[in-house]
């Protein structure tokens, strides 16, 4: 089970509060629409984390900027949800050596991962060159998400190289089994999504492990990334972002999810098609506004994202919605009728 408060969803309905705004309230049945939070303050984020502590805060780990901090990943927080407040960056002055070595160029850390076990905090991040699978997953720890507090670089995860490896390491994500083992889940693009067992306390490989395939569209470009989890009533359920990321207005990203009683799979949609054959079920498409949203995680009940605003020019934005289910598969639509997704086959 996943101890941030992604793994097993928090059951909510939602009531008006003061001025109007949305609040969820823990312990009603499950929702079986979604609901789009409206997000104030600095939501300018890509690749977010999102971690909700029960009680609050709630916070955003982002992609960096590379001009701004070195780089490093970036940090929001919000005491409800709805305001959010730019925090600073994680170890802004510290960037490990062994990033310039594995991954010479790298400008910024990318797309993180945050996961909490036994009052740890671990920091998992990419650090790559872009079009490339010259990469590397790294880690940093801490007993606080707080950006300013000591934050301790664990050195290297797992990396790849052009011509050795027919993956790419970037795009963390971590989900914890039956018996409360780690098993980290990466990849975009060339060999799809691979996933690998951890161990805890150390969050790195097992020894002696290597990866395996959960996801592939089956063929070139393979344009699968940024994996993520949420376990659900007995099932996890992966998420995946697909089709092509970073293009402001001209981004086609999507989301879709399948789900298994293993979190090492096989993963199915709600045909029964293997996400290994390009299966994936709808999950979050672009509507509105709102173009190519992806880059997603879970936390809490809740579904954070990255999209382009139409009405900014392409510029990207936080987006959160907490998820309904039906029937057993997340929900994320909020009724309106998205744009369409060319069919798979």
């Amino acid at each position: 089970m996943r101890r941030r408060v992604v793994g097993a969803l928090v059951a909510a309905v939602v009531v008006l509060g003061g001025a109007g705004t949305l609040v969820a309230r823990v312990g009603a049945a499950t929702p079986t629409v979604a609901l789009d939070l409206a997000l104030t303050g600095d939501i300018r984020t890509h690749d977010p984390a999102l971690v909700v502590e029960p009680g609050g805060p709630w916070w955003v780990f982002s992609t960096g900027d590379a001009a701004q901090a070195g780089g490093a990943i970036q940090v929001r927080s919000s005491p409800d949800g709805h305001a959010w407040t730019y925090r600073g960056a994680v170890a802004p002055d510290a960037r490990p050596a062994w990033i310039a070595e594995l991954v010479p160029g790298a400008t910024n850390l990318w797309a993180p991962e945050v996961h909490e076990h036994d009052g740890t905090w671990y920091l998992y991040y990419a650090a790559s060159s872009f079009g490339s699978n010259r990469s590397a997953i790294g880690l940093m720890t801490s007993d606080s998400l707080d950006p300013g507090s000591h934050w301790v670089d664990r050195g290297p995860v797992i990396a790849s190289e052009p011509g050795r490896d027919p993956w790419n390491a970037i795009d963390p994500a971590v989900v914890e089994d039956a018996a409360g083992d780690p098993w980290l889940a990466f990849g975009s693009f060339w060999g799809g999504i691979q996933m690998i067992q951890l161990s805890w306390p150390s969050g790195m490989p097992v020894e002696g492990a290597t990866p395996t395939t959960v996801a592939s569209r089956g063929g070139p470009p393979n344009a699968v990334e940024a994996a993520s989890f949420v376990q659900h009533d007995g099932w996890t359920y992966l998420m995946v972002s697909e089709d092509l990321c970073c293009r402001a207005l001209a981004s086609t990203y999507h989301v879709v999810v399948g789900r298994s009683r293993s979190v090492t799979g096989p993963y199915l949609d709600a045909d029964g098609r293997s996400m290994l054959e390009d299966g994936g079920t709808p999950l979050l498409s672009a509507v509105g506004d709102m173009v190519g949203p992806g880059g997603q995680s879970a936390s809490g009940g809740y579904l954070g994202f990255h999209f382009y605003d139409a009405r900014l020019s392409g510029d990207f934005r936080l987006g959160v919605r907490r998820l309904g289910w039906v029937d057993g598969w997340p929900v994320a639509d909020t009724g309106q009728a998205p744009a369409p997704v060319a069919p798979k086959g």
